[in-house]
């Protein structure tokens, strides 16, 4: 596994259960502002930074920028009470691929759209505050969310791995996913574990869909080249950068 370096892995819907908290927290904290937005609407942020997403679901007029700084707060706490009563469970497989992944030197990162304080709260409730994984990179340590590549970057500086071609990003959105191409990695992999449907992810520029990361040990002795060869139980399509 000398190539691989790092590990780059969203938390909602890849490591981490998504039961629908966030647009649950979306849509209340919209209706408590008088506002109703779309499934498909949901589902279109789903991936971005949690405060450029309110900023978008909102009309474009004056105030827009400060209306939405009042719902994102309101986001934020119904999400939190949602995970406080609700709970938080890690996808299954999670842990064991990341103390997989440490195994074989290679370094495990977490990357979201949440804030840090919200982070903070999963991490706590899934006990993997230390020594869990590398480094982790939330959506208020950049200027710009995903589809921009910065997050991934700042994993790669928080692990110091210099090279994108050393570097695997796995997600459960489109936004995941062109996260991944505009950073270069060299495997981008969608997993059908979260937000998007196989029709959403193969849209988007990746390497090859998984059901789960917890076929990732499974099949990572599938790797030839820059190509993810996938078996029984993947779903082929695409190159490591989306080109036929």
């Amino acid at each position: 596994m000398n190539d691989l370096q790092l590990v780059v892995f969203d938390l909602a819907g890849t490591t981490v259960k998504d039961q629908g908290e966030v647009p649950q927290a979306f849509t209340a904290a919209l209706a408590e502002h008088g506002l109703t937005v779309t499934a498909e609407q949901l589902s279109n942020v789903r991936g971005s930074s949690k405060r450029q997403a309110v900023f978008n679901l909102l009309p474009d007029e004056p105030g827009r920028a400060q209306r939405a700084e009042v719902i994102y707060a309101s986001f934020c706490a119904h999400l939190t009470r949602r995970y406080q009563t609700q709970g938080v469970a890690p996808m299954e497989g999670a842990l064991q691929v990341f103390q997989w992944l440490r195994a074989q030197g290679v370094r495990v990162a977490l990357n979201t759209g949440f804030d840090r304080d919200i982070t903070r709260l999963l991490l706590a409730a899934l006990q993997w505050e230390e020594g869990v994984v590398d480094a982790v990179i939330c959506g208020d340590d950049v200027a710009q969310g995903r589809p921009a590549p910065y997050l991934i970057f700042h994993a790669m500086e928080a692990t110091s791995t210099t090279c994108p071609q050393q570097v695997m990003n796995v997600g459960d959105t489109a936004l995941d996913l062109h996260a991944g191409y505009n950073a270069g990695v060299r495997w981008n992999i969608g997993v059908l574990s979260g937000a998007h449907s196989q029709a959403q992810l193969e849209s988007a520029p990746h390497t090859c869909l998984f059901p789960s990361i917890a076929v990732l040990p499974q099949f990572w002795s599938k790797v030839k080249s820059d190509i993810l060869q996938c078996g029984a139980g993947l779903l082929d399509s695409g190159t490591a950068r989306g080109e036929d």
